[in-house]
């Protein structure tokens, strides 16, 4: 009987994949569907508020994000922005993910049934450390060096993960992604080999020419998220002269060529506001194609860090109610990784079900992209016969997933949630974070993270910032999230008022 209801999950799969893009460009059907799940999650709204252990607004913050990336895929298809190998990806993950639930299934059932919890959901991969540009402030310094992981680390740590995790799903960073290679490979030849997964690729989209354009449309399961500052002026200052007009010019090859884009935005407290305004949204939504977006706050970590520019409390909570309006009422899916920790539970660093650890051209491995302190190099472990497995085991790692059960994630009742609003252990908890590397004593990556690790002024500093922020959006995590009233029906709860935050000017 399981073999029967095998073989039909894999049939049924196979007719879904291969009819699926051409169903899809039926515009009744594809409406159908979207308003289907729409309806179906809002009704599901509807019962999670009576039996839901989450604060009542997360469980809308949930749908609401889900609701947008559903958009998103539709954009995809209505505008016809993808390539014929792009729509096979795309219908492949999301019958085998969605509908029959096959991807990873049986590797995630063996790794729970050994270790309780469940396994990493993704990695994020910076395979090496050079750039072909030198940002200021660049959070992981790069430039000009052969630091990179060789090929097979690099493959053997996506095989690994797929088949100890059941992941389907990396994030490429750097560096520069376009700028890797190793035995005469690079990102798009990974991309190619595990054609099973799908690869986001953060890039500054400088090297994206019409070859690379369309390689990425014919591999069909990697799409670029092109960094931007503002408008040309904010991103040339940052990352140097004509490189807005490169960025334009490689969105212009990507959508020639049918290959899905977002954009990636550093948020500083100069620029918070430019990069939510309804111009540039219009014009890199609207006008550019761009069909994602990821909004990550200055950190101060990396080349120059400095805590001046870390946008202040108050844009942070500004930024926070303009980026959810911006969800709500264009249902585009952007995402901000210090903001939105309400559609995620919370901190998803170090290895905890549904969020990632972080691998980087060394082959150290830190909790996230922006906690530069690592326990173990994948490279020891290899070389002493051990897996992914006994990296995510490291008891530095198993202390932050302690640390983030205790503050909310998985937690049986609204009242033993934390604050998910402010769910960064390092940007929010940073004196936690301070206490488990006592404990743990993890190496900074490079010598940039040890020095912020000795400086007394910037330990201070980030404490002061997290008790402001605390104080800030507490107040807006039990109004807005946990006192009021449940709605009758669907009805989404509307978003309190937030003060326009004082304008911070650059030092000249």
């Amino acid at each position: 009987m399981n073999m029967l209801k095998q073989a039909t999950a894999n049939l049924g799969t196979e007719l879904l994949v291969h009819a699926g893009p051409t169903l899809a460009q039926i515009g009744p059907l594809r409406g159908m569907a979207v308003r289907a799940i729409e309806t179906y999650g809002r009704r599901g709204l509807t019962q999670s508020r009576a039996t839901s252990h989450h604060p009542p607004g997360v469980d809308e913050d949930r749908l609401l994000m889900g609701l947008a990336l559903a958009h998103t895929i539709e954009r995809i298809l209505v505008e016809r922005r993808a390539s014929q190998a792009v729509r096979r990806t795309l219908f492949q993950i999301l019958v085998q993910g969605l509908i029959f639930h096959q991807a990873g299934t049986e590797a995630m059932a063996r790794f729970t049934a050994r270790y309780g919890e469940h396994p990493c959901s993704f990695l994020v991969i910076s395979p090496g450390k050079a750039c072909n540009l030198r940002c200021l402030g660049c959070y992981a310094d790069a430039g000009p060096t052969a630091e990179k992981l060789d090929w097979a680390t690099f493959d053997r740590i996506i095989t690994e993960a797929k088949e100890l995790w059941g992941a389907s799903f990396f994030v490429i960073s750097g560096g520069e992604p376009l700028a890797y290679r190793s035995d005469g490979k690079g990102v798009l030849d990974a991309a190619e080999k595990h054609r099973d997964c799908l690869f986001l690729m953060y890039t500054n989209g400088t090297l994206i020419d019409d070859r690379v354009a369309a390689r990425m449309a014919e591999v069909g399961n990697l799409t670029p998220a092109l960094s931007v500052e503002g408008f040309r002026e904010r991103t040339d200052a940052r990352r140097g002269a004509g490189v807005f007009d490169k960025v334009l010019a490689a969105m212009a090859r990507l959508r020639q060529t049918g290959v899905p884009f977002g954009i990636s935005l550093t948020a500083t407290c100069h620029n918070c506001e430019e990069i939510l305004s309804d111009e540039f949204i219009d014009f890199f939504f609207a006008q550019q194609g761009a069909l994602y977006g990821f909004i990550f706050h200055y950190m101060p970590i990396g080349r120059a860090f400095t805590l001046d520019l870390m946008p202040t409390p108050e844009q942070r909570l500004w930024l926070w109610r303009r980026s959810w309006e911006l969800i709500r009422q264009q249902r585009l899916f952007l995402a901000d990784f210090w903001n939105h920790g309400t559609a995620v539970e919370g901190c998803i660093s170090a290895g905890r079900s549904g969020g990632y650890l972080h691998i980087d051209w060394n082959g150290a491995v830190s909790p996230c992209v922006f906690v530069p302190y690592s326990p173990v190099n994948i490279k020891d472990i290899y070389a002493r016969g051990g897996t992914l497995n006994d990296v995510w085991a490291e008891p530095f790692f198993a202390d932050i997933r302690a640390w983030q059960r205790e503050y909310g994630l998985g937690q049986p009742t609204q009242e033993r949630v934390g604050n998910w609003l402010a769910p960064c252990i390092i940007r929010d908890h940073h004196e936690t974070l301070r206490r488990l590397m006592a404990m743990h004593e993890p190496e900074p990556t490079d010598p940039n993270a040890r020095e912020a690790l000795l400086d007394e002024e910037y330990y201070r500093g980030l404490a002061v910032y997290d008790r402001e922020w605390q104080a800030l959006s507490g107040q807006v995590w039990e109004e807005h999230y946990q006192r009021w009233g449940c709605p009758q029906g669907s009805d989404i709860t509307p978003l309190p008022e937030v003060p326009r935050p004082t304008v911070v000017t650059a030092k000249s």
